[in-house]
């Protein structure tokens, strides 16, 4: 299973429930990266989604404790039931929020990580791969800088 975020420099991903920095240039990579894919997501962070719907393109699964229905949405209750799904799809990616990360990263082997060279307050983090030692930095797949922000997009693969 592979996930996708986008991190600050001190790996922050977000403050109240979005994102403090949201780069044109990291919309367009998310949405290239998860088209097709199965997405898990949670509840909070999809009230974040644009109209708060199911992102087009893509099998929207919540993964939540509490959600009993979200129409677009696949509700899963646990890791292991989100797992399960994802093992259906050709490809599942966990696209946030913070606590999905945390439950879902152990089953992931493939990070997309656009650092943010930015450091927004950020009251939502996600675990830094540089310091993980069953992490390593496979690829800068593309750089640049957007209104003075300079980006990079990684990949990281599970050692």
């Amino acid at each position: 299973m592979e996930l996708i975020v986008a991190v600050y420099d001190d790996w922050g991903i977000g403050k109240d429930g979005t994102q403090p920095i949201a780069l044109r240039a990291d919309r367009k990579f998310f949405r290239e990266t998860t088209r097709g894919a199965m997405v898990i997501v949670g509840r909070r962070t999809v009230e974040d989604f644009p109209g708060k719907q199911p992102l087009p393109g893509r099998t929207n699964v919540v993964l939540s404790r509490t959600a009993r229905q979200l129409p677009g949405f696949t509700l899963c209750h646990s890791p292991e039931e989100a797992l399960a799904l994802a093992k259906t799809a050709d490809r599942a990616m966990v696209i946030g929020g913070g606590s999905i990360y945390r439950q879902m990263l152990p089953y992931c082997d493939t990070a997309w990580v656009t650092k943010v060279h930015s450091s927004p307050e950020s009251d939502t983090f996600f675990p830094n791969l540089n310091n993980d030692p069953d992490w390593h930095l496979a690829q800068v797949v593309q750089s640049g800088e957007e209104e003075g922000i300079a980006y990079e997009m990684c990949l990281y693969k599970r050692s």
